[in-house]
């Protein structure tokens, strides 16, 4: 509780592990509330609940109510999983892929995952997850991260179309996308261009933080 008040004032870090994924995993108290970080960004709890809350909410508690399954692609520390079944009440099945081992231990020792009835959480590669998954969903999150890198994988094509695949009629694909680099525009471009058909409708939100654009995309037939 001591360092909980601490964080107020600045930040006070109470674990760091190194992973074979990621160098550091910080979990870190700042203004009362714990979130896990790596070195140079949030991974769960801070701004990327806020960013992921927004894609969220801009779907629509009414319209989230109504769907029956969720996959989310990329874990961490489970913060998208809280904001689903505490924030917008969701019962039904969400399947969590984490290829990390030592994130999932962090989520569930430190932020209580593992007791969430109606979440699963399978650790496995997502790029070969998808490769292999014959399931349907209603909503598919994407929020797959290195540290401040998104692997290359996401914006290939076989990934997308995979990804496509997966998809219920009136389903939704969220991508939080963070690039730093200067073709950040072309590659969304390129990604938006799989959907550029009367069976989908995108939304495009710029700079939800200061890096992170989110792409909200529905399968309407």
């Amino acid at each position: 509780m001591f360092k909980k008040i601490l964080s107020y004032l600045y930040p006070i870090t109470i674990y760091n592990k190194a992973s074979k994924i990621s160098k550091s995993l910080e979990v870190t108290y700042y203004n009362g509330k714990k979130m896990l970080n790596t070195a140079n960004t949030n991974y769960s709890y801070g701004s990327l609940e806020t960013i992921l809350k927004k894609g969220l909410l801009e779907i629509g508690q009414k319209e989230i109510n109504t769907l029956s399954e969720i996959l989310i692609l990329g874990v961490a520390g489970g913060s998208v999983v809280h904001t689903l079944i505490n924030d917008f009440n969701f019962k039904k099945p969400i399947t969590g892929i984490e290829i990390d081992p030592e994130v999932i231990a962090i989520a569930n020792s430190h932020f209580n995952l593992q007791t969430f009835q109606n979440f699963t959480c399978i650790l496995a590669d997502a790029e070969e997850f998808v490769q292999n998954d014959k399931s349907k969903y209603d909503l598919l999150i994407i929020d797959i991260f290195r540290d401040i890198e998104m692997p290359s994988f996401l914006f290939e094509n076989e990934f997308i179309e995979k990804t496509k695949q997966l998809l219920n009629i009136n389903g939704y694909i969220m991508f939080n996308i963070m690039l730093l680099d200067e073709n950040k525009d072309g590659l969304i471009c390129n990604y938006l261009s799989h959907f550029n058909s009367l069976d989908y409708q995108i939304k495009h939100l710029k700079k939800v933080e200061k890096y992170n654009d989110l792409l909200i995309i529905k399968r309407i037939s």
